[in-house]
């Protein structure tokens, strides 16, 4: 499936709107990740393990997203992207990809 965060892809014109799909997921950091998150805010150096948290969360979202867009056969997915939010104690993370799924006609 093609994602995209243009409106439009050279030689793939859309023929079809099928409607906003989405995907979100909700992760939680365990104490021990944010244990070391704090030693990272004193002594200064990146968070591996949120760095973690967050590229699983986002690729979750990203393919339930993908997933939806194929249950209403959609070809493709145009106008991509993520929104990110802390919940709860600022321990959860919620991560959301939205676009709009399309059907596409290639150029003769």
């Amino acid at each position: 499936m093609l994602v995209t965060t243009t409106h439009k892809v050279e030689g793939y014109p859309v023929t079809q709107y099928l409607g906003i799909v989405t995907g979100e997921t909700i992760a939680g950091i365990n104490a021990l990740k944010d244990l070391g998150a704090g030693f990272r805010n004193v002594f200064g150096g990146r968070s591996a393990g949120y760095e973690e948290e967050l590229v699983n969360a986002r690729n979750s979202a990203y393919q339930e997203m993908v997933a939806r867009a194929q249950q209403i056969g959609a070809e493709g997915i145009v106008g991509f992207s993520y929104s990110f939010q802390t919940m709860g104690q600022g321990n959860m993370l919620m991560v959301a990809a939205t676009g709009t799924a399309v059907r596409f006609s290639p150029l003769s």
